[in-house]
């Protein structure tokens, strides 16, 4: 098999008419994900008083979301709705670095999130002259920039691998199921794909975790108000990040499994959850805890009726 020719998605194979409920289901849960999102980024962006770190990070949370669930949804939507379950070796690999890039940015995001609210909390007075403008978008281009090469170069690794199969038992493209396709020695993938996981998941997480346990200890030492404020802008941020920890815990485990090891629906499910439910609890997780946003998708909301 060449790299000029399709893999087949063997999911959405003998669906019959249940098709057409999952993609209406599909749709409109991808139109509110949308909707929601970019109603959390309209608020940040046009409420001067939400012009802060804090909040511009949320705001990078729902344009990942948007990126990284357009690049699931249409495709999902389309071969849901077609007959013809396949998709270009060109067009598979983009799709995968889109998913995996979205994964990544999501996580050092988050670690950014985690490093503002140690700043701001174990050196309030000076966390203006620290976090400027200036350096906040540095650490946003290159949370961006730093997950997209390191995951697109493993795309680019894969993209020179010769294929022998076509079949893919996922519902979307896997890099790692893309590999195990390949007739030729893939260890460099696999090497590089142990170093891009550790770089892109597991240092993020461990910063992440450093920051909220010294965050805690500093709150242990410090008043009752401050504490309670302290937990208050805390508690949202934790709330995700374990969201989507399980989340991804459970896409990597998933992969490491042979193919009929677990029910196909539990792997559809497990295998979905770091796409899907982040970017529809996000926002409304935000919206729900910090009041500016809130008040501000309030007033787009009625401003749209």
């Amino acid at each position: 098999m060449g790299n000029g020719t399709y893999f087949f998605f063997m999911l959405f194979e003998n669906l019959g008419s249940i098709k057409y409920v999952f993609f209406s289901l599909g749709f409109i849960f991808y139109c509110v994900v949308i909707y929601f999102n970019v109603l959390t980024i309209l608020a940040v962006f046009l409420e001067r008083t939400l012009h802060q770190p804090m909040y511009i990070l949320i705001s990078c949370l729902s344009i990942n979301s948007v990126y990284g669930t357009a690049g699931f949804f249409p495709r999902l939507l389309t071969d849901l709705l077609y007959d013809t379950h396949r998709i270009s070796f060109e067009a598979c690999i983009i799709q995968s670095v889109v998913i995996y890039s979205y994964a990544a940015c999501e996580l050092t995001i988050l670690m950014l999130m985690a490093f503002d609210r140690l700043v701001a909390i174990s050196k309030p007075l000076h966390y203006n002259n620290i976090i400027t403008t200036r350096f906040l978008t540095l650490l946003i281009v290159i949370a961006w920039l730093y997950p997209i090469i390191c995951v697109g170069s493993g795309g680019l690794l894969t993209s020179r691998l010769k294929m022998c199969g076509s079949k893919l038992f996922k519902v979307y493209c896997h890099n790692y199921e893309i590999v195990k396709l390949s007739c030729v020695n893939h260890n460099i993938n696999n090497i590089y794909g142990l170093i891009v996981t550790i770089a892109t998941i597991f240092i993020p997480l461990i910063f992440i975790l450093y920051s909220y346990v010294k965050i805690l200890i500093i709150c242990q030492r410090s008043s009752q108000d401050f504490r309670s404020k302290a937990y208050q802008t805390c508690f949202p941020h934790i709330a995700i990040l374990l969201n989507f920890s399980v989340a991804i815990f459970c896409e990597l485990t998933l992969s490491r499994f042979v193919n009929g090891e677990i029910p196909i629906e539990l792997d559809v499910i497990l295998s979905l959850e770091f796409i899907i439910i982040p970017p529809f609890v996000n926002p409304i997780v935000y919206g729900l805890n910090f009041p500016g946003i809130r008040k501000k998708v309030r007033h787009l909301i009625k401003a749209s009726k």
